[in-house]
């Protein structure tokens, strides 16, 4: 018999719908839950989902989320065996990964040795040459200085991309055409990199020209056993970060499709790696495909590949991290029909997509046949200001492509979010554009097609966001007042007022949500 361990209790370093996602995959494997939140999410949705739950610090991710220590100490004290990082935050820390090592804690991730080698863009580049793996052509290891840097981008030939070798998510990344135009923003790039991940090494790769960003799914266990689950497109970005993705991808053919998913398996396991993960790759015109990175963690848009494959990416990944083999093998797995996902986030398309956190005062969820929805919110929750401000993912699934087109925009027409801005209007834009509809759709798509015209912009997103936060003070402020006003009326037995995580306010039923936050 495999040697393996089943999970008892599972802590879960994360907040939103992914926390809850994550959640509904324990409770369905029998698996107690324990979530963590921040002053601001006191009345999230993950907290009240979850079995326990335990506060960690003030708003700000950097005195909460971010805090491995804080993150370890509530997995120890509630006895978790294993820590689910789900995405962003510490999914892809390796001090964090090191921390739960220390303390006997599983997390449920990639090795250490594999997160290193593939967590620095230049690192992994290196070991997928050696692995034969087509790559962007482009530097092996990171830029010396401005000089070095517009040396090797005349060697490597404009346009180029200079991209963050710790980094992901278009933070720090610049397409860059012309040596002037380098000279520019080499500072502001490293900058802003090393503010995103406490690293501004850089590097260069050759721009690919109008390409389509195409991703496979992969998983592999701690025996050596890895499958694919096909490939999502996801080309529809806007500042490097995907708004939509679907699955399959009209950029290839089944002949690529299937060499794709080859390359993808060869990547991972010159990386020894284990557990589910993601190899993006950028495709040109002609149907070649090129290494990007691998994403080391549960990815944002895995459920377009559960309702295509149905099957359970989450449940996967954590039977992976229990030591268990793979339950299916490569010609197990089928692509069926088609799915698109857009991501709904609390943003004002109108106004450039400025945040919009605040108090969400009416909720209407779509629904029908093949229509998925991944929430972190409800009616009269709040959006705060301090995190990425995505509050829902709409997944649809139909026979194709077309009829899952028709379907989102149902959905779509039907999703009512009321009190903030969202980003509904322009998913609603981009389904009834024709390129979209066609499947003509590149990465620099939303830019080329001007589905949202920039508002005059008054002072810089700074301003914004400083004025932002003033509002959310403001609001808060005013929030505190009524809960005084609030508990003054409750009787002494409140179940706001009990103390501990067994209380009535984390124990609440969906119907008691409601009753207690109106």
């Amino acid at each position: 018999m495999a040697d393996y361990k089943e999970f008892k209790k599972v802590l879960i370093a994360n907040r939103g719908e992914i926390a809850i996602r994550i959640a509904r995959a324990c409770k369905k494997m029998g698996i107690e839950t324990v979530t963590v939140y921040s002053e601001a999410d006191r009345n999230a949705l993950h907290v009240r989902y979850a079995d326990e739950a335990y506060f960690i610090g003030a708003s700000p991710a950097a005195e909460s989320y971010l805090v491995i220590d804080k993150i370890v100490e509530v997995a120890l004290k509630s006895g978790c065996d294993a820590v689910h990082p789900g995405y962003g935050f510490l999914a892809e820390n390796s001090e964090f990964v090191k921390a739960c090592e220390e303390n006997n804690i599983t997390f449920i991730g990639p090795n250490t040795e594999s997160m290193y080698i593939l967590g620095d863009k230049t690192r992994a580049r290196q070991r997928m040459i050696e692995a034969q793996v087509p790559v962007v052509p482009g530097m092996k290891d990171p830029v010396k200085d401005l000089d070095d840097a517009l040396a090797r981008a005349k060697e490597i030939g404009y346009p180029i991309m200079f991209k963050a070798s710790a980094g992901g998510g278009g933070k720090g990344m610049r397409l860059i055409a012309s040596e002037e135009e380098f000279k520019d923003v080499y500072d502001l790039a490293k900058g802003e990199a090393l503010n995103a991940f406490g690293d501004d090494r850089m590097y260069i790769e050759k721009a690919i020209v109008n390409p389509r960003h195409v991703e496979v799914q992969i998983a592999r266990d701690k025996h050596g056993n890895a499958i694919h689950l096909y490939e999502r497109e996801c080309s529809i970005q806007r500042r490097h970060q995907k708004v939509i993705e679907e699955s399959p991808s009209m950029a290839i053919n089944d002949e690529v499709r299937h060499k794709m998913g080859d390359a993808a398996i060869k990547a991972v396991t010159a990386a020894n790696y284990d557990s589910v993960g993601t190899v993006e790759f950028l495709v040109d015109k002609d149907m070649n495909f090129y290494f990007l990175e691998v994403n080391t963690r549960l990815q944002v848009e895995h459920p377009v590949t559960e309702m295509v494959t149905g099957i359970d990416i989450v449940k996967m990944q954590i039977e992976i991290a229990e030591g268990k083999p793979l339950a299916y093998k490569q010609e197990d797995v089928k692509q069926i029909g088609h799915a698109l996902e857009c991501r709904i986030y609390a943003e004002d398309p109108d106004k450039n997509f400025m945040p919009s956190p605040g108090l969400i005062t009416g909720l209407r969820l779509p629904g029908g046949p093949g229509v998925r929805v991944d929430s972190g919110v409800y009616s009269r929750g709040e959006v705060p200001i301090y995190y990425d401000p995505m509050v829902a993912k709409l997944i649809v699934w139909d026979v194709d492509r077309q009829n899952a087109i028709a379907r989102m925009k149902r959905a779509l027409n039907e999703y009512v979010v009321k009190g903030i801005k969202t980003t509904i209007p322009f998913h609603q834009k981009v389904l009834r554009n024709k390129d979209f509809i066609d499947g003509n759709i590149s990465t620099d798509f939303i830019d080329k097609e001007v589905l949202v015209k920039p508002q005059p912009r008054e002072g810089s997103l700074e301003v914004a966001i400083a004025a932002a936060a003033i509002k959310e003070f403001l609001r808060e402020k005013e929030l505190k007042k009524k809960l005084v006003e609030f508990n003054e009326t409750c009787a002494s037995g409140s179940p706001w007022k009990e103390s501990g995580r067994r209380s009535a306010m984390f124990g609440a039923s969906f119907g008691d949500i409601y009753k207690y936050s109106t």
